[in-house]
Parts: structure tokens; sequence; C-alpha cells
């Protein structure tokens, strides 16, 4: 390792972590309705006061996660209690059992309800990480009833708001990579701040470990599946089926070895690696450099029109994941993976005014007009990302 260059790449991150917190708290914060607008172009105007409910969850995490990790500042826990607040008042279907909208106006008017649960999700991170920094009890029961809830309507609850699934059920029925994961993701944050609870978390984070590699993960395929039957079956005959995310498989490598370095568990920690692994050699395209967004496991056409874009939040999961197996492994491999990465992510995505492009052609070029931030991007991936880089380089660095 060239130690002089790691310095110098943290000093780079912790920069560039700098400009994307405030780039945030100077342009998306919604001073008169609460909450924050993540439609931003690459100035920071805001193109569309509609509110993305993701964004509210995840930007109240991440400036409540800023302060667990460099101390409490005014503006962050500021920005965080805002967002949660504006859930809390707006975002929250309280006739359909506390079920939370996807979308809603500038003051908080219901737009849309999905059935997917991913902002149960957020809210709860938001809520549980907050609570982690005030101790305040209420943001705790909050958390723990949306995360019940979270689980519940993946483990057969029915759905409160009436909507049905995707497919017709009697013609199909599958499992998605999203939901062990992500459940996976939240619970490794509930059990930080509500060690009370250890014993449920625990359980639970090994049932959707077990999900993941019982179904998804396919070594045969060199893959991990985002979509397969029910029994875990590929479904090899439809596109769907044949789906591969990289930047989902390598979000989910590094949720994984989390929870293997916390348990101490060797033997799964190598496997998230595998999945690593296969997820970067499919996913990196190896003409213009960067990750694709969608690959088909046996080379097809992607159904995705956007398949072969790169976005911001893969190259965030691939620091994060590279990063964190050079830590744990001192494999030298798997720094060089990080600074090509790193390299491909301050020649396209860093920008002079702030925080990273979000969508970017397969060339590298932004699309245009060019953005910050949308309904599904916001202060959440990069931040988190720079966050855990600039954490475990100090580690690697015995600073």
């Amino acid at each position: 390792m060239d130690r002089q260059k790691m310095i110098a790449e943290r000093e780079w991150v912790r920069q560039q972590l700098k400009g994307v917190a405030d780039f945030w708290l100077k342009n998306g914060m919604d001073s008169v309705h609460g909450g924050i607008y993540t439609c931003l172009d690459r100035k920071g105007k805001v193109y569309s006061t509609d509110k993305s409910v993701w964004m509210q969850g995840r930007c109240g995490w991440t400036y409540a996660y800023l302060c667990h990790v460099y101390g409490v500042r005014e503006e962050w826990l500021a920005a965080s209690k805002s967002c949660i607040d504006f859930l809390e008042n707006y975002c929250v279907n309280r006739a359909a059992g506390g079920r939370l909208y996807f979308t809603v106006t500038e003051d908080g008017q219901p737009l849309r309800q999905r059935r997917y649960c991913f902002s149960e999700a957020f809210y709860c991170l938001a809520n549980a990480e907050y609570y982690g920094i005030t101790g305040e009890k209420e943001h705790l029961e909050r958390a723990r009833r949306a995360y019940d809830l979270y689980w519940n309507l993946n483990h057969g609850m029915a759905d409160p708001t009436g909507m049905g699934p995707k497919t017709i059920p009697e013609t199909r029925t599958g499992r998605s990579l999203g939901i062990p994961m992500i459940i996976l993701n939240v619970t490794g944050v509930m059990k930080r701040v509500d060690p009370e609870m250890t014993e449920l978390y625990d359980a639970r984070a090994k049932e959707c470990i077990a999900d993941i590699f019982n179904y998804h993960v396919k070594p045969d395929l060199h893959c991990t599946l985002e979509n397969v039957a029910p029994d875990g079956t590929p479904r090899l005959g439809i596109t769907e089926g044949r789906m591969v995310n990289p930047g989902h498989d390598i979000e989910c490598s590094w949720f994984l070895m989390d929870y293997a370095n916390e348990t101490g568990d060797p033997e799964l920690h190598a496997k998230a690696i595998n999945v690593f692994d296969m997820a970067f050699n499919m996913g990196w395209d190896k003409e213009f450099g960067g990750i694709l967004y969608f690959m088909d496991c046996l080379g097809n056409p992607p159904e995705a029109y956007e398949h072969d874009m790169k976005l911001w939040w893969p190259h965030n999961e691939a620091l994060i994941a590279s990063m964190m197996i050079y830590r744990d492994t001192r494999d030298e491999k798997y720094l060089d993976i990080f600074y090509q990465v790193l390299d491909y992510c301050k020649t396209y995505f860093a920008d002079e005014y702030g925080e990273w492009y979000g969508y970017l052609r397969r060339d590298g070029q932004p699309t245009q007009p060019a953005c910050k931030g949308s309904t599904f991007k916001g202060p959440f991936h990069v931040p988190r990302c720079l966050i855990l880089v600039d954490q475990m380089m100090t580690q690697i660095l015995g600073e």
C-alpha cells in the first residue's frame, strides 16, 4: 500500500463529503414546509417541487449519521429533524395501517402510493438514527413500528392499502433480492441503536442472509439474480428472470460483510466477497469504464432502456465494498479496484458545483440537461459512501 496516496485520496474524499453535505443544506432544504427538495439541477436549482418520501427518510438518516460519526452539528441535526417531522406530519397514510406514500406535494398532499415498502424502510432508518443521537424514545418507537410493518408486509401480511402484487399471482409469483438485502441493512442500524432487541434482530438478519444465498446467489451462472421463482429456480426464459443489477449485488455484498464482521463469521465474509467479484466482473464496462446499470446473465438484450447507463449509486457501493474487502483482507487486488472506481468517479461524477452527477450515458457524459438530484437521488448514497470510505481509510492508516 502506498500510504501517501491513501492519505491524499482520503483528503479528496473528505473535501467531497463537505461539499455534498453543504450542497443539500444550501439548495434542498424547504424552510417553508419542512423536508427536502431533491429534484435539483447541476447548480442546485429546484426543477420540481414534488417531494420524494424515500428521500425524506434517507436525508433524515444521512444527517443524523453524520452527527453519529463526526459529532453533532446544529445544521445537520436540524436537517434530519426537518425531514423526519415532514415524514411524520404528511407522509404516513394512517388510513392504510401506517403505510407511507411514495411522493407528495411540497406542502405534503399525497400524490402516489406504491406497493413497494421501501418508504417504510427509510422512515425506519431515519427515526432509528435520530434516536441514536438524541435518545428521544418516540423515535425508537416509530422505528420499531415501521420495522415490524416492513417485515410483516414482506412475510405474508395483507397490504392495508389494498394494492395487489405486480403480476397476477395465479400466473406468476417470485422473490426479489431487494427485499432481504434492504431488511438486512435496516436490521443492522436497528441492532446498533436498539441493543435491547438484539435477539430479534439477529434472527431476522440470519433469515435475510439465508434467503439471499439460498435463492438469489447463483455461482453456476456467475451472478446474483434480482428475481427468481419462489423456490429460487432461475427463470431463464424471460428477461426479468435473467436480470442482473451489478450495483445492487455489490451493495448487498458489503451489507453481508458488515454483518459478518460484526458477528465474527469468516465463512459469510468469504461468500460475500464472491458476490462482489461476480457482480464487478460482470458489471464493469471494459470499453468505456464504469459500472453498467443492468445486465442479462446470458448476454441477451436487457429489457430496461437505461441498461447501459452509468448511475451514481453503483459506483458508491463499489467504493464501499472494495475498500471494505481491502481493509479486512489486505488483498491489494481490491485496493486496485477501489482506485479504479475512484478514478472513474473523479473523472465523470464529481463536479465543480458540488454533489455528483446522477445519470451518465455509457460514454461517461452526463445526460442533458444534467442533474444532481431527482425523485430517486438525494443526500444518501454519495454521502454514505464518503463517510464509510473515510472511516475505513482512517482505520487502515491506523489513525
